[in-house]
């Protein structure tokens, strides 16, 4: 099941990175939403419809969590779940940039089992399931050897490496930043940067997709105490995301303040 998921996950991708190309980010309508959780376009919602018609079309039985659509109960019923970020790094794609991606898993019993992250202004298509290992565009990849954290490159925001964070002095590390969450998990299971965290409370959209890469890719991924990442909870959050080699991983976990 994993492997025919994954198919269909890479040809809804796929389809939506042809809708959202048709949308022009200077003048596609975009508005706040409410309680400050940023800024959503008219693409953002027109991906949301087409991703919902093509998954929900092949598997009826799925429940359903999407950032862009009203969130309900029925799918905590539901053995398996589709967890889609329509557009990661909708700020991104207002600014023109090609740093946005298309974020799509499945869930099952609260592991990510496939996943598929997709940029297509950039032409890259990350993709793992379950036992199969991670390929960007085809192609296996894997995550770096690095076990120190000093001098690793990492990918977070800079309000991680505030002092309070850390059990210690703040890491000495070669800070990266990408606008997507998504896109970042995936950076790190191709070896381009070392580690990616983040410790504030996480959307489950923004991270499912890029953990089953991650762990596919050879990475640890926890939240931001070390405990397991299970999705599909009522409230659809995560503790945060720690990702990298399983050594560097224990090195951030271990140094980090729970």
């Amino acid at each position: 099941m994993p492997a025919s998921d994954l198919s269909l996950l890479i040809e809804a991708a796929r389809k939506a990175g042809e809708v959202a190309a048709g949308f022009a980010a200077e003048t596609a309508k975009r508005w706040d939403k409410p309680g400050g959780l940023g800024p959503v376009t008219e693409a953002d919602l027109a991906v949301n419809d087409l991703l919902e018609e093509v998954l929900r079309g092949a598997r009826p039985e799925y429940g359903w969590l999407s950032e862009e659509s009203e969130d309900g109960a029925e799918r905590l019923d539901c053995r398996r779940t589709f967890i889609v970020d329509p557009i990661d790094g909708t700020r991104s794609f207002i600014e023109g940039s090609g740093t946005w991606a298309h974020s799509l898993a499945v869930v099952e019993d609260g592991v990510v089992t496939a996943g598929v992250v997709f940029l297509p202004m950039r032409d890259k298509l990350y993709a793992a399931a379950a036992g199969q290992g991670a390929t960007l565009n085809g192609v296996a990849m894997h995550v770096s050897d690095r076990r120190e954290l000093t001098g690793a490159s990492v990918l977070a925001a800079k309000p991680v490496y505030a002092p309070q964070h850390w059990r210690g002095a703040v890491p000495d590390v070669k800070r990266i930043y990408r606008p997507s969450l998504a896109y970042r998990l995936s950076v790190v299971a191709e070896g381009r940067a070392d580690a990616m965290f983040t410790l504030r409370p996480t959307w489950e959209w923004d991270v499912a997709a890029g953990d089953v890469i991650l762990r596919e890719a050879g990475a640890a991924t926890s939240d931001r105490a070390g405990e397991r990442l299970v999705f599909n909870n009522p409230h659809p959050q995560v503790n945060g995301v720690v990702a990298a080699n399983p050594a560097l991983h224990g090195a951030i976990t271990g140094a980090l303040v729970i």
